[in-house]
């Protein structure tokens, strides 16, 4: 099992970015497929991001094409989701994940909050 801790949310004016991180500490997931998700009030939790182990593979949900980047940093054990023209219909909580495919998940952070503001 991989401890994920993800830092970065917080409040955000519209038309604004932010940077989430997603390390694991003490452990090295060089191997494993990383993921962004994100749940809002009342509604299921949906893929918003994946990159592969190498980091020349990266998937998109349409809500975020063009807007959100994923990168990974294998040195330093940590993942980044780079928003920008942040939209309140982002507003969720956002959560990191691990796991050995783009459809084997299982390991997941505890969560941060991401809130736009219109």
């Amino acid at each position: 099992q991989v401890q994920l801790v993800e830092s970065g949310g917080g409040l955000v004016q519209a038309g604004g970015s932010l940077r989430l991180s997603c390390a694991a500490p003490g452990r090295t997931f060089r191997s494993y497929v990383m993921g962004w998700f994100r749940q809002a009030p009342g509604k299921e939790r949906e893929f918003v991001a994946g990159i592969r182990w190498s980091g020349d593979s990266t998937y998109y949900a349409d809500s975020a094409k063009g807007r959100f980047t994923i990168s990974r940093d294998n040195a330093k054990n940590t993942v980044y989701l780079q928003m920008n023209s942040l939209k309140p219909e982002d507003t969720a909580i956002y959560y990191c994940a691990a796991g050995p495919t783009m459809s084997g998940f299982k390991d997941w952070g505890q969560g941060t909050q991401v809130t736009v503001s219109s």
